[in-house]
């Protein structure tokens, strides 16, 4: 592969990170929501909001690692 060519697989690996951010922005939303309706599951709602934008973190964390490998590695 040629640098440029490098240069636009990473960038289209990294897209990777914009659903990321959504679903991440997503479960937040739906969290707060349902906090406002019902305060008494307020630690068991943020337990599971932790664990899952920790899950919903892994796309953007493996899409990162695809650009850096197409970068540095596969790229010289």
């Amino acid at each position: 592969m040629t640098g440029s060519m490098n240069i636009m697989a990473a960038a289209i690996a990294i897209l990777g990170v914009m659903p990321s951010a959504l679903g991440e922005g997503l479960v937040c939303a739906h969290v707060v929501d349902g906090m406002s309706r019902n305060p008494e599951m307020y630690g068991k709602l943020r337990t599971t909001m932790i664990l899952a934008c920790a899950l919903v973190e892994t796309t953007a964390i493996y899409s990162l690692l695809i650009s850096i490998l197409i970068l540095f590695v596969i790229g010289k």
